[in-house]
């Protein structure tokens, strides 16, 4: 048989194991040598099948990694349920967001459960953290560090974000102690009491919790239907009805479903922002996940100075650290008196260590494993959820660390909250991210940590307790 027969039938075989389910979704196919060796063919034409079978969306090659089965279903392409839009509105945090957060639950089923070796990178970074603390302090330790932050963190953070396409100096930086308090920090500097934020829908319960706190408003922008973030349609017909001071967006794989905002996007929102004298706060926490290409921030889309840009180490390192970064645009002075009425300094210490880490490569190295292991169990986490009775719809995100899942309108999530409870499971219901209680039949759930038997069996769980049925099978 001639090589353009040869590479037809394994491609036609490969499609059939992998519509028999030999191999399933996410699921790693024998490495090219194995199949030269077991099926007799020469490397090329195993390589030109997989990259036929990789153009149908078949299969994914990943570097250094292999090739995949790809992640697909019928339903998870179909378009989510979009938000209402309603006037503004003063925002109240539920006591289950207390409740979930009290349990160290935010991104896991079973938050109790505390298994495997510490990952290299985070061994790595330990060592880098020591090495700076036992490094001589010459009298420093009597001294706080400078509002800004370290010099040389702030230096790693700029090339770091240089290679993302924004050329930012390390004096357009300023640390914070995580992007919570760099996202409180961009709502002090330009917002007042009462002032009017609008938030993507759904969007973090986080942002909820500060816009509460600042004593503000929050509007609701619905998300588009294609996980391409906030609907800028609806965001211009919002401005044009209310005044706005402030936008909070995460283009970059925003919680619950991972959305990625693309460029188009940014940019007419940056002429929205410009005309309708908006701040645009960027949440870019997510971005070091990606699981291709690292998007370039919306800041690097900023001439004007209107995008204050946030971000920390917290969905990409450790969630430990309480380390981030803030850069103001034109109100970056008054974030940094901001930071020095409100937190003074930051450890020293803890800084230097990270930028060593940094500098030497640990970092890029720890980013590399991690997105290859986030991607394993995003595939993981969605073919379990294609196994699901009943009609669930599921984006599958490019990067970020969860998924969403819609459930029928007879699914209440509050409801089954604490049920879950009684079983050991801690669910993240949908309305924690709205403020005005939308996404009763949403869930959002994480892919962060690996998924061993006891995380299968809680997920396992889950359907019986929605009262998902077979009846309303696919």
């Amino acid at each position: 048989m001639s090589d353009a027969y040869r590479y037809q039938e394994l491609e036609s075989w490969l499609e059939r194991c992998i519509t028999e389910l030999r191999w399933r979704e996410g699921e790693r196919l024998p490495s090219i040598r194995t199949l030269c060796r077991e099926r007799g063919l020469s490397k090329a034409t195993v390589q030109h099948a997989l990259q036929r079978l990789e153009v149908r969306g078949l299969v994914e090659a990943r570097p250094k990694a292999g090739y995949f089965v790809s992640v697909r279903s019928s339903d998870f392409g179909q378009p989510l349920s979009r938000a209402r839009i309603e006037a503004p509105r003063p925002v109240s945090v539920s006591d289950l967001l207390l409740d979930i957060m009290g349990r160290s639950a935010a991104f896991d089923l079973l938050p109790e459960l505390r298994c495997g070796d510490l990952p290299p990178g985070i061994v790595a970074l330990n060592r880098a953290i020591g090495r700076a603390l036992r490094r001589p302090a010459q009298g420093s330790f009597q001294y706080y560090d400078e509002p800004a932050g370290d010099q040389g963190l702030r230096a790693q953070l700029a090339l770091h974000l240089c290679r993302r396409g924004w050329r930012v100096e390390p004096e357009q930086l300023c640390i914070t102690s995580g992007c919570q308090n760099a996202l409180f920090l961009a709502l002090m500097a330009s917002c007042k009491r009462g002032d009017v934020v609008a938030v993507e829908s759904p969007g973090f319960y986080g942002v909820m919790q500060l816009i509460e706190h600042l004593e503000l408003q929050v509007i609701e922008v619905p998300t588009g239907n294609n996980n391409s973030g906030m609907d800028i349609d609806a965001l211009e017909e919002v401005l044009k009805r209310w005044k706005v001071r402030a936008c909070i967006v995460s283009p970059a794989f925003a919680t619950p479903g991972g959305a990625l905002m693309p460029e188009s996007a940014k940019r007419r929102l940056l002429g929205l922002a410009d005309q309708y004298d908006l701040a645009v706060i960027e949440d870019d926490i997510y971005a070091d996940t990606a699981f291709g290409p690292v998007p370039d921030p919306l800041k690097a889309l900023d001439d004007e100075g209107r995008v204050i840009l946030c971000s920390s180490f917290s969905k990409s390192l450790s969630r430990d650290l309480r380390l981030g970064w803030i850069s103001g645009g034109r109100w970056h002075e008054r974030i940094l008196q901001l930071k020095l009425v409100t937190q003074l300094a930051s450890s020293r210490s803890l800084q230097q260590g990270v930028a060593e880490f940094m500098a030497d490569g640990g970092y890029a190295t720890h980013l590399r494993r991690q997105r290859n292991g986030l991607r394993e169990q995003r595939d993981q986490l969605v073919a379990m959820l294609g196994r699901w009775p009943g009609q669930v719809r599921v984006g599958v995100p490019q990067g970020g660390l969860a998924v969403w899942a819609e459930m029928p309108s007879t699914v209440d999530t509050l409801e089954v909250y604490p049920k879950a409870l009684e079983q050991g499971v801690v669910i993240t219901p949908g309305p924690l991210f709205s403020a005005s209680g939308q996404f009763r039949n949403c869930l959002r759930i994480s892919f962060a940590h690996i998924w061993n038997d006891a995380r299968r069996d809680a997920l396992d769980l889950l359907p019986g307790l929605l009262g998902l049925q077979s009846g309303n099978s696919r």
